[in-house]
C-alpha cells in the first residue's frame, strides 16, 4: 500500500517545509527537483530505509539527498500510511545541529496535539 505524504501546517496556518522547498526551488533547482524526488519516493514502503531515509529517534525521520549542501526534509509516520513532513534544512555538516532537531520535534507534537486523539 502506497503512503501519503503530506505537509506539517501550523495553526496560524504557515508551512514551513512548503516554504524551505519555494526557496530552495529559487536558490539550487537541481536539489529541489532531487528533493521532490525523495519525497515521491516515500510514498513506496521500500525507501523507508537508508540511504535515503534514515531513523532519528523518537518517531521522527529524515530524507536525506547529499549535493553541494546536505538538504533534509524531517518526517514522521502517522496513522492511514500517511508521512508529515515538518521541518527542512541544509547544511554543510553531517550531523543535524540541535536546535534543528528541536523544531522539527516542536512541529510533530504541534501536529499531534491538533490532530491525533
Amino acid at each position: 500500500m502506497d503512503f501519503t505524504v503530506e505537509f506539517y501546517v501550523s495553526a496560524s496556518g504557515r508551512s514551513p517545509v512548503q516554504e524551505f522547498l519555494d526557496e530552495l526551488k529559487q536558490s539550487d533547482p537541481g536539489d529541489h527537483a532531487a528533493v521532490l524526488r525523495g519525497l515521491a519516493k516515500l510514498r513506496d514502503r521500500q525507501n523507508h530505509r537508508e540511504p535515503l531515509s534514515k531513523a532519528l529517534g523518537g518517531r521522527l525521520f529524515e530524507l536525506r539527498h547529499v549535493g553541494k549542501l546536505n538538504t533534509r526534509v524531517m518526517w514522521f509516520f502517522v496513522k492511514g500510511h500517511r508521512i508529515i513532513a515538518v521541518h527542512g534544512i541544509r547544511n554543510k555538516g553531517r550531523a543535524i545541529p540541535a536546535r534543528e532537531l528541536d523544531t522539527a520535534r516542536d512541529r510533530m507534537r504541534d501536529w499531534q496535539e491538533r490532530f491525533e486523539t
